[in-house]
């Protein structure tokens, strides 16, 4: 199994920024592509960014230029740096993992979240 521990949300104003962060621990090999998710109110779970351990990254197209996604793999972590946050941000944040695993098969794994609440 691999436990996920998100931290770093909160509430802020529009135009302040924000850093998430992601351990995992477990019983895998090596952790493969991380990335955060969020479900706003209303809507449906979407991808906000992801990483594979190359480093390369994908972002949605709304959060391009505001968020930044890194890794650090020595610490199992993924970080989510977000800028200039908007109202629409406001959400709960996931954070999610394919992993490798010692036995069995290779597996996602996802966080229990973390709200971010951007508001005036």
């Amino acid at each position: 199994q691999v436990h996920l521990v998100e931290s770093g949300g909160g509430l802020v104003r529009p135009g302040e920024s924000l850093s998430l962060s992601c351990i995992a621990s477990g019983t895998f090999r090596l952790i493969g592509s991380m990335g955060w998710y969020r479900q706003r109110p209303g809507k449906e779970r979407d991808l906000v960014a992801n990483i594979n351990r190359g480093g390369q990254a994908h972002y949605q197209d709304d959060v391009r230029g505001r968020f930044t996604i890194s890794r650090d793999d020595a610490k199992n972590t993924v970080y989510l740096q977000m800028n200039n946050l908007r109202p629409e941000d406001t959400a709960t944040y996931y954070c999610n993992v394919y992993a490798y695993m010692t036995s069995g098969p290779n597996t996602e794994f996802g966080g229990q979240g973390t709200q971010v609440t951007v508001s005036s």
